[in-house]
C-alpha cells in the first residue's frame, strides 16, 4: 500500500465516527454554559461576522448555521481556507497572541454565534479545568484536521481532494446507515476549498453523479461509497 493510500485509509477510518461525544461538542456545551447568558447574535447569509485585518479580540461560538474563512492575497486572490459548523469555534487564534485575524469569517447560510471576550475567555480557561481540557483537545483536533487538509492539497488528485471536501461537509459517519444531505453549497465554493477552478469541479461532480455517488435529488445527497474514490490508486 502507497503512503497516499495509507493516509487516505487512515482518514477514511477516522471519518467513520468516534463513540462518545467529541472533544469540541465536550468543549461547545462548557462554553455555551458559560457564556450563554450573553445571547447568540444571528447573521443572515454573506453577513461578515469579522474580517481579515480586524483586531482579534474574541472567540465565537457557532451554535446555528456555517461560516466560511476566507484569506485574500495581497494581490487579490482568495481561497476557502475552512468551512465551520454547529458546534465549532472560530477566532481562537486570539488566544495564541495573535493581534489581527488573518482570514475574513462569513456567513455561509443563516448563522447564529455566541461572541465571548478574549479576556473573559482566557480567565474561564484558567478557572474552570473541565472547560480548558476540553478546549485543548478541540484545538489539537483542529491543528490535526489543518495537517489533512494540507496532505491533501500537495499530495491528492482533484478528484480526492473533492471527494473528501463533499465527504466532510456531509459529516460523514456521524450517523451510520443515513444518506446525508449536504447543505446548499456553490461549485464556486467547492472549487476555493479545494484549490482548482468551477470548470474541474463541475467535470467530477458530473463523474460523481453517472456513478451514483451523489445525488441532486432534494439537495446534494452523498453516499457512503464516495469513500472509494479516497481509497482508489
Amino acid at each position: 500500500m502507497t503512503s497516499a493510500k495509507r493516509r487516505s485509509a487512515s482518514w477514511a477510518r477516522k471519518a467513520g465516527g468516534d463513540k462518545g461525544p467529541s472533544p469540541q461538542r465536550r468543549a461547545a456545551t462548557t462554553f455555551g454554559r458559560l457564556a450563554g447568558h450573553e445571547g447568540a447574535e444571528t447573521y443572515q447569509k454573506n453577513d461578515i461576522v469579522f474580517a481579515q485585518g480586524d483586531a482579534a479580540n474574541a472567540v465565537f461560538l457557532i451554535q446555528r448555521g456555517e461560516i466560511k474563512l476566507t484569506v485574500v492575497s495581497s494581490r487579490g486572490r482568495s481561497a476557502i481556507i475552512g468551512l465551520l459548523r454547529a458546534g465549532d469555534f472560530v477566532g481562537e487564534g486570539c488566544l495564541a497572541g495573535q493581534p489581527l485575524r488573518m482570514a475574513t469569517a462569513s456567513a455561509l447560510s443563516q448563522a447564529s454565534l455566541v461572541r465571548i471576550d478574549k479576556a473573559r475567555l482566557v480567565r474561564l480557561l484558567a478557572e474552570d479545568r473541565g472547560l480548558s481540557d476540553a478546549f485543548t483537545s478541540y484545538l489539537l483536533r483542529r491543528t490535526m484536521r489543518v495537517e489533512e487538509d494540507l496532505v491533501d492539497r500537495l499530495f491528492n488528485s482533484t478528484e480526492k481532494r473533492l471527494a473528501r471536501a463533499l465527504l466532510l461537509l456531509a459529516d460523514h459517519g456521524k450517523d451510520p446507515g443515513k444518506e446525508p444531505v449536504i447543505s446548499r453549497v456553490t461549485q464556486e465554493t467547492l472549487a476555493e476549498m479545494i484549490g482548482t477552478t468551477r470548470a474541474r469541479v463541475s467535470v467530477f461532480m458530473n463523474r460523481f453523479r453517472k456513478l451514483g455517488l451523489i445525488d441532486y435529488n432534494g439537495g446534494l445527497r452523498v453516499r457512503e461509497a464516495l469513500v472509494s474514490v479516497i481509497l482508489n490508486d
